[in-house]
């Protein structure tokens, strides 16, 4: 589950991540508001107004701007409210700004220069670790970084059973070129930032920039979490922090309807029975000379109510040219799924685009007997060439 930036930072401060003071606004009047508070809790004059959307590259596409007076955080609060700001994540239809973090700026005289870097924390799927990633280079370009000069990129990887060792955040402070206090600042960073990763079971903790400040202190600038859907039960507190205006539409009603399912951007709509078998229907799709449209898991109890569902969720896409419904009969046997496959296609109403139906398992025959009778537009199959086979003549 992805979460704002600002959920994002008063997640890792409950872990001692230091981060700067913000208040979110919806309206200017509550901008301007925001920033007085600030004002007089920190004695800054100058404040950052930023797009709350589940998106990165905001700055670039016009959705961060630095105030340097209350009017003007009112002024750039009404500019960024509402619009529909598009950047290299949101693709070209962009996300509406319902919502912006009024944040104190970090910029301010001292006796060292100020400097960005980038961290992150994630899993590393090879090793089954955690791994921490991290850059002296950090800001809006840390793409490029990664892609140029590979070589200012480095890892921490963390052993689970004693989690981040005192040695390796200072291993990371010292080839960051930290010194004094803000070594200090960022060992303790680097312990806090792995808490916070760990005890919230989140899949990926991204910070860019942190920051030095000219004081070296040592500031979450930026923050991205995102949590594990399969861990929220453990967080009953996170439920609040979803935030159904960023999501996709369909996958929003897919999860309403207990459905697995994520948008692609195929033409070929696909409904399984099972995770792997429906990665193994999207490598069939490809094989076969189309672009899967979706993944969409109907879990294991495939019945005329789940199938129903599916059918209205694909046929929301209008890029889709055909549909692919491929069904192991292991829990539930193959001619019942095909009764409810004929039932959930008379309840749907007029299917414009082609459906194929391979069955495979506990009666397979009786199943595809039961398409084959039907009398609808719907096109049967045994095994995965037959499958194969009718994908591709029907795209085409």
């Amino acid at each position: 589950m992805n979460i704002h930036e600002y959920q994002a930072k008063a997640l890792i401060k409950e872990y001692g991540v230091y981060v700067p003071e913000g208040i979110t606004a919806d309206t200017p009047e509550a901008a301007h508001q925001a920033a007085v508070i600030i004002k007089k809790n920190t004695g800054v004059e100058n404040w950052a107004v930023k797009a709350q959307i589940h998106a990165g590259g905001r700055g670039k596409g016009g959705g961060v701007k630095i105030a340097k007076s209350i009017e003007d955080v009112s002024k750039f609060a009404k500019e960024i409210l509402g619009m529909n700001l598009v950047t290299h994540q949101t693709g070209p239809q962009g996300k509406k700004v319902h919502k912006v973090l009024i944040e104190q700026s970090i910029y301010f005289p001292g006796p060292s220069p100020v400097k960005e870097y980038y961290m992150s924390i994630l899993l590393n799927r090879q090793t089954g670790r955690n791994i921490i990633m991290y850059s002296t280079e950090g800001g809006m370009d840390i793409e490029a970084v990664a892609e140029k000069t590979p070589h200012l990129i480095f890892t921490e990887e963390i052993n689970p059973s004693v989690g981040i060792r005192s040695f390796q955040a200072r291993r990371i402070a010292f080839n960051l070129g930290l010194e004094g206090k803000a070594f200090k600042q960022m060992t303790h960073f680097v312990e806090a930032l792995c808490k916070a990763y760990e005890e919230s079971n989140a899949t990926l903790v991204e910070i860019n920039p942190v920051f030095k400040t000219s004081n070296d202190a040592i500031i979450a600038a930026d923050a991205k979490v995102v949590l594990d859907d399969n861990a929220l039960y453990m967080h009953p507190n996170y439920a609040n922090l979803r935030d159904i205006h960023e999501e996709d539409p369909t996958e929003v009603e897919a999860s309403q309807q207990n459905l697995n399912f994520i948008k692609l951007d195929g033409n070929v709509g696909c409904m399984v029975n099972g995770a792997g078998l429906a990665m193994a229907t999207m490598d069939i799709i490809k094989l076969s000379g189309g672009e899967p449209a979706n993944f969409l898991d109907v879990g294991g109890s495939a019945n005329a109510e789940t199938v129903e569902a599916g059918f209205n969720i694909i046929l929301k896409d209008p890029k889709v040219k055909a549909i692919l419904v491929n069904i192991f009969g292991g829990i539930v046997r193959c001619d019942r799924v095909a009764s409810g496959v004929v039932e959930a296609y008379k309840n749907v109403g007029e299917i414009k685009v082609p459906v194929i139906v391979r069955l495979q398992g506990t009666n397979a025959e009786e199943g595809k007997s039961i398409i084959d009778k039907s009398g609808l537009k719907v096109y049967s199959a045994i095994t995965l060439q037959e499958a194969a086979d009718l994908v591709k003549r029907v795209v085409e």
